[in-house]
């Protein structure tokens, strides 16, 4: 019996909000796996994932659909770190900090317009980890 592989990758996000594509890093994981399920976490309480095209102005208009949703103000009661940190916190209940794809054949089964994104809009924190784990079908 095959078990689940894992493995945690690290990320740089910068010092302000940004979308990182990781999809490349996923394929590289899964690549060979076979069929089965490739499940994406990350271990953070103010980052998420989406599944969103990329590179056509999508990553910039998702960062002001959070503004817009989850302005960084001072109306958040959670408040320490950067100014409108508050808003950090709440973010992974919009942009989940998971997502599970399935893997044929040792290849992610995206749209051809779809890419994995670390979202992250806390300042405070460079440097983000990502778990990937396979698990076999």
């Amino acid at each position: 019996m095959r078990r689940m592989r894992s493995e945690v990758i690290s990320v740089q996000t910068g010092t302000g909000p940004a979308v990182r594509d990781i999809t490349s890093e996923a394929e590289r994981f899964v690549a060979g796996q076979g069929d089965g399920l490739l499940h994406v976490f990350v271990p953070h309480a103010t980052a998420g994932l989406a599944i969103i095209e990329t590179g056509s102005g999508s990553d910039d208009d998702l960062l002001r659909a959070i503004d817009d949703l989850l302005p960084a103000d001072d109306r958040w009661r959670h408040r320490h770190g950067s100014p409108g940190h508050g808003r950090d916190h709440v973010l992974p209940a919009f942009v989940p900090p998971y997502a599970t794809l399935p893997v044929l054949g040792g290849r992610l089964q995206l749209g051809t317009w779809q890419s994995i994104c670390l979202v992250d809009t806390n300042g405070d924190n460079p440097t983000r980890k990502v778990r990937l784990s396979f698990l076999p079908g």
